[in-house]
């Protein structure tokens, strides 16, 4: 039996935000429970690009962040706080905050590019060998420290999905090419995972997004953070407080297929907070998560579905600025300019929604097949009822 902590913390405001933390840790045995003395800790925050302030809540709050790190240095560790980024034309941790937040407590900050990354094997279920940060590799152990959000492609993004920013910027794209269905990318994700599992997670949920997650969904306060020495638990736990069953969420069920954590139900604690007292109500889903009939139907008949459950992404003229982001970041060459304005050309799109996750401007939306809106409602009426698909 594994624990996950679930505490209230109303807003970032530090004087909220270091008890939280504290209180958290306090159910789970303590700082001394993960961290020992004059350790080498690597920090993995969820920095997405291009670089946002936190108030947008796309990134993992520099708040939280400062709180665990005050702790670790308390133990005398050696903290690298990181992540990948790509902001070429600014800084993209001024932008953020924790460009600050990392001076102010004397902490090392680096973008993992410039530490570089070196080729490890796997035993994955998708991935032999990948190319996975240094910093990440050489550290004594890793603190996670995912935000909470649903997301266009893998339905959720916790504690698994937040160390694919442990490889390479491209290697992410070429990932996006390789692993179109949403099956194969999570068991790519767990692959990822399952070679260097975090020491401990502290999840950002005082201020989460819904809908059409990572980055153009609208913000949902729900006042928590999650804790836990296992980070797949701690995605279950919070994956069924905003409203998704067992089995749903593909990146937990991979990675305890994997054995890096346990995601059932049955095998895990939660202490602090009851869970049905603390969830939010009508969280709003991105997309009809298909764990469970991945696992019932035909491998045919599941292509077929999963194939008209897939999000197209469109540009939507006004709002976009030609910023060109939704270009640099397409894997297949999709998104392309067209005059002053992006342009996504469809037979080359893999739905991969690298687009709908860099656009800062709501400039790209997304659609359905006729066929797929029919199934998500229908799916979304099963859930109301209660029905298990």
């Amino acid at each position: 039996m594994v624990r996950v902590a679930l505490v209230r913390c109303p807003d970032y405001d530090d004087r909220n935000v270091g008890p939280a933390v504290d209180r958290a840790l306090g159910l789970l045995g303590g700082w001394e429970a993960f961290v020992p003395r004059r350790a080498r800790v690597f920090v993995k925050i969820n920095h997405l690009s291009p670089p946002s302030p936190p108030g947008q809540g796309i990134i993992t709050h520099p708040a939280v962040a400062a709180a665990v790190i005050a702790r670790l240095k308390e133990f005398e560790a050696e903290v690298i706080v990181g992540d990948d980024i790509q902001s070429p034309e600014t800084d993209g941790f001024s932008v953020s905050g924790y460009r600050e937040v990392c001076r102010r407590l004397g902490v090392g900050l680096i973008n993992l590019k410039e530490d570089g990354f070196r080729e490890v094997g796997l035993q994955g279920a998708r991935l032999r060998s990948v190319y996975f940060a240094r910093q990440a590799l050489d550290s004594d152990l890793i603190v996670n420290l995912p935000k909470l959000k649903t997301h266009a492609f893998t339905a959720f993004t916790g504690a698994v999905k937040n160390m694919f920013g442990c490889i390479p910027y491209g290697a992410r794209l070429e990932a996006h090419r390789r692993f179109p269905r949403q099956d194969d990318f999570s068991e790519m994700l767990a692959d990822l995972y399952a070679h260097r599992p975090p020491r401990l997670t502290v999840m950002d949920g005082i201020v989460a997004m819904e809908g059409e997650g990572p980055a153009g969904g609208p913000l949902r306060k729900v006042g928590l953070l999650l804790a836990g020495g296992d980070g797949v638990a701690v995605d279950a736990v919070a994956a069924r407080l905003i409203g998704f069953k067992p089995g749903e969420v593909l990146t937990t069920a991979f990675a305890q297929d994997r054995g890096a954590g346990v995601g059932d139900p049955a095998g895990i604690e939660v202490v602090g907070e009851r869970p049905e007292n603390a969830a939010p109500a009508e969280f709003k889903h991105s997309a009809l998560a298909m764990g469970l009939l991945r696992k019932k139907l035909p491998q045919t008949i599941y292509a077929f579905i999963s194939g008209q459950l897939v999000l197209i992404p469109e540009i939507v003229p006004v709002p976009c600025t030609g910023c060109w982001e939704c270009v640099k970041i397409c894997p297949t060459g999709a998104a392309r300019r067209e005059g002053s304005k992006a342009r996504i050309n469809g037979p080359d799109c893999i739905h991969c929604m690298c687009c709908h996750e860099v656009c800062r401007f709501q400039a790209v939306r997304t659609r359905s097949t006729p066929l797929g809106r029919w199934i998500k409602a229908g799916g979304e009426i099963a859930r109301r009822l209660g029905v298990r698909l």
